[in-house]
C-alpha cells in the first residue's frame, strides 16, 4: 500500500515515513507543495496523510483537489484541534482526523482501519454492486445515488450513511450507531460531524428528486422514511 504524506515539517514527515516502512507500507513524502494534485496523480497512492497548514494552499484546498481525482482515504493530521477544523476536514472530503502531537501507533491503527473499510474485509463494493429501494439506487462501484435518471456522487462518509439507511429501511438508527460507522473510537469526535453529514446526504438526495427521505427521530437518531416525496 502506497501512502502519500503531505506534511511540510520534514522531520515529522520523515519520521512518519520511516515508521510506516517498518510495517510494510510504501510512503511517499510530498516535495512540491504548489503541485500536490499533480504529485498525487504520479504517486497514485491508496491513502493520504494530509496536514492543514501548508505552504501556499492549505490542506482543505488540496483535499478538494484530490477528490476530483480519487476517493482514496484521506487522514488529516494537524496541530489544529478545534471542532470546527474537524468539521471543515469532513466537509472538504476527509475521512478522519488526528491531532498533533500524536502517537505513531494511533496513526497506524487509523490507517489500518481506513484500509480495511475501503479495500479489505469491510469494503462495501465486495458485498454487492447496487442497492435499490423505492426507485432510489445506490451504486457501489461509482459511489453514486441514482433516481429517475439523475445521479449524484457521494463522499465515503455520505455513502456509508446512505447504505446503512437503505440496508435498514424504516429502522431507527441511533446517533451513536451512525457515528460508530464513520469513525474509529480511538479519538473523541464532535457529535456535530454526524449532523453535517446527514445534512449533506439530504441535500444530495434532494438534488436528484428524493425529498424528505431521512427523518429525524427526536432524542434518538434518524431513520429512512418508508416512502418519501419524489420531486420530478
Amino acid at each position: 500500500m502506497k501512502i502519500f504524506i503531505i506534511e511540510d515539517d520534514q522531520k515529522i514527515a520523515m519520521l512518519l515515513a520511516q515508521f510506516l516502512e517498518k510495517y510494510g507500507y510504501q510512503p511517499h513524502v510530498a516535495t512540491q507543495f504548489d503541485q500536490i494534485k499533480q504529485e498525487f496523480i504520479q504517486v497514485d497512492p491508496q491513502l493520504v496523510l494530509l496536514d492543514i497548514n501548508l505552504p501556499r494552499f492549505d490542506g482543505f484546498y488540496w483535499c478538494r483537489q484530490i477528490r476530483t481525482q480519487s476517493n482514496c482515504p484521506i487522514l488529516f493530521i494537524s496541530a489544529r484541534d478545534s471542532g470546527m477544523d474537524q468539521v471543515m476536514a469532513i466537509e472538504n472530503g476527509g475521512d478522519d482526523y488526528i491531532t498533533k502531537p500524536f502517537d505513531n501507533d494511533v496513526v497506524l491503527a487509523k490507517i489500518k482501519g481506513l484500509i480495511r473499510r475501503v479495500y479489505g474485509e469491510y469494503a462495501e463494493a465486495k458485498q454487492t454492486s447496487v442497492i435499490e429501494l423505492n426507485g432510489l439506487t445506490l451504486d457501489f462501484s461509482s459511489m453514486e445515488a441514482v433516481h429517475q435518471f439523475k445521479k449524484v456522487m457521494l463522499t465515503k462518509k455520505e455513502f456509508v450513511l446512505l447504505k446503512e439507511f437503505m440496508d435498514k429501511p424504516s429502522q431507527v438508527l441511533s446517533r451513536d450507531h451512525l457515528l460508530g460507522l464513520l469513525w474509529d473510537d480511538l479519538n473523541f469526535v464532535d457529535d456535530n460531524t454526524l449532523t453535517v453529514n446527514i445534512t449533506r446526504v439530504r441535500k444530495k438526495l434532494s438534488d436528484i428528486g428524493v425529498d424528505q427521505a431521512i427523518v429525524t427521530v427526536r432524542g434518538t437518531g434518524y431513520k429512512l422514511a418508508h416512502q418519501w416525496k419524489s420531486e420530478s
